[in-house]
């Protein structure tokens, strides 16, 4: 039996422009680790589109604390972090705790007000639990885009969330 818990994020949205600062106060969270890949941006794109550059800018102005948190290898995840201004962690090996936990260090921020934001049941949410941190989920960013070993999981992660769903 698998156990769901380890897989079930504690919020889900469509979009990181529905992470508000407001809402993100409401959860008593102070820093973001942040998957880009289908979270921030189409695979294969180079830049965020501008909304979501104005929402990185908007928290980053009001105190958040961020950083870049992907499987990726470090020049292209480099050249991601340094247009939207922000730190990074790259080859992270998601879902393992170690990179959310280098992350935290280079934030200086607490597990406990922290959350990862992410596409990925299998990736960032379980990277997330296992390090302690907040687990938000949001709808992947043009999932035909993505590297076959990415697109092979998502059949295993609609059928967990779909058990979620039915089990409340």
């Amino acid at each position: 039996m698998i156990r769901l818990a380890l897989f079930t994020p504690r919020l889900r949205v469509e979009s990181v422009l529905d992470l508000g600062v407001d809402r993100l106060r409401s959860l008593r969270l102070d820093a973001l680790l942040l998957d880009v890949d289908c979270t921030l941006k189409r695979y294969r794109h180079e830049r965020p589109t501008p909304a979501v550059a104005a929402w990185i800018e908007s928290l980053q102005a009001a105190g958040f604390k961020l950083c870049l948190l992907s499987n990726g290898r470090g020049r292209r995840i480099g050249q991601f972090a340094r247009q939207v201004g922000l730190p990074f962690v790259c080859r992270a090996c998601k879902p393992m705790p170690w990179g959310c936990r280098r992350a935290l260090r280079k934030l200086g921020a607490a597990a406990d007000r922290t959350a990862i934001v992410g596409d990925q049941v299998f990736a960032d949410v379980l990277a997330g639990r296992l390090a302690g941190l907040f687990t938000i989920l949001v709808r992947p960013i043009h999932p035909e885009d993505e590297p076959w070993f990415t697109r092979w999981k998502r059949p295993w992660e609609r059928r967990v969330l779909a058990r979620m769903n039915s089990e409340g």
